[in-house]
C-alpha cells in the first residue's frame, strides 16, 4: 500500500484550517502588544470566550452579548440566568464570565484592603464601581472602618429590585457595634445608570447618621454608583 504523506502540500493545510484560528492568533498578539485598551469590548470578550469555545468562531456570540447587555462590564456582571438566555452561551461560558467578574472584584478590593480609605478615595470609587455599578439589581453595601480608617469589613446589607433595596438603619448600627467600627461608608447602585440621589436615599442616609452619631460612629459618606458615574451625598452637602 502506498504510504500517506505526513504533511499536506504547501498551501493546502492553510486553506483547510478554520478561518477563525488565524483571527485568534492575531487578536492574542494585538492584546499582548497593545493591551486591553486597544481592543473594543467585543474583541476583549472574544478573548474570554476562546477558552470555553475552542472550536468555533466566537465573534458573532461576543457581538450578540454586547448588543444584549451593552458593554463588556455589563456582560460579565449580568446574572447567570440572563446570560444563559443568549443562544450559544453554555454553562462553561457563564462560569468563565463570572470568574472574570470575581477576579475584577478581588483586584479592586486588594487596592483598598490595607490603606486608609479616606486617602485612597479613587481606589475606593474604583472598587465600588467594579462591584456594583453594572449590577442589574440594587444592592446596598456598608464599608466598616477602624479608627485609622482601614477597612474592617465590606458587607452587602441588602439586595433588592431594579429600583429599590430595603435598608434598616438599626441593623447597620448593630453590625457596626459588633465589629467595633468607628466609622462607615455607605454605598449603593442605581441600575438605571443615573447616580442622582433620590429623596428616599437622602432620608435613609440621614436616619443612619442620626442613629450612629450618639454612638460615636461617623458616617463619612454615602456614594451612589451608576454606569454614568457616581454621586457623593457629602460632596452634594446632602448629609
Amino acid at each position: 500500500m502506498p504510504r500517506l504523506p505526513l504533511e499536506a502540500p504547501a498551501g493546502e493545510a492553510a486553506s483547510d484550517a478554520p478561518h477563525y484560528l488565524g483571527h485568534r492568533d492575531r487578536l492574542r498578539a494585538r492584546f499582548a502588544q497593545a493591551g486591553a485598551d486597544a481592543l473594543p469590548d467585543y474583541e476583549l470578550l472574544e478573548l474570554v470566550l476562546f477558552r470555553a469555545i475552542p472550536r468555533r468562531d466566537v465573534k458573532p456570540l461576543a457581538k450578540a452579548l454586547i448588543r444584549r447587555f451593552g458593554s463588556f462590564a455589563e456582560v460579565v456582571s449580568a446574572e447567570p440566568n440572563r446570560l444563559a438566555e443568549v443562544e450559544g452561551v453554555s454553562q462553561g461560558v457563564v462560569a468563565d464570565l463570572k470568574l472574570i467578574e470575581a477576579a475584577g472584584h478581588r483586584l479592586a478590593r486588594g487596592a483598598i484592603a490595607a490603606r486608609p480609605l479616606l486617602s485612597s478615595w479613587a481606589a475606593l470609587l474604583e472598587y465600588c464601581r467594579a462591584t456594583m455599578a453594572f449590577s442589574p439589581r440594587e444592592q446596598f453595601r456598608v464599608l466598616f472602618l477602624d479608627k485609622r480608617n482601614h477597612l474592617i469589613a465590606d458587607e452587602v446589607q441588602g439586595r433588592g429590585t431594579v429600583d429599590h433595596t430595603p435598608v434598616y438603619p438599626r441593623e447597620v448600627a448593630r453590625r457596626a457595634l459588633e465589629l467595633s467600627a468607628t466609622a462607615i461608608i455607605l454605598a449603593h447602585n442605581h441600575p438605571s445608570g443615573d447616580p442622582t440621589p433620590s429623596a428616599a436615599d437622602i432620608r435613609m442616609t440621614r436616619e443612619i447618621v442620626a442613629i450612629l452619631d450618639p454612638l460615636g460612629i461617623v458616617v463619612h459618606d454615602h456614594v451612589i454608583l451608576g454606569r454614568d458615574g457616581h454621586a457623593s451625598l457629602k460632596g452634594l452637602k446632602l448629609m
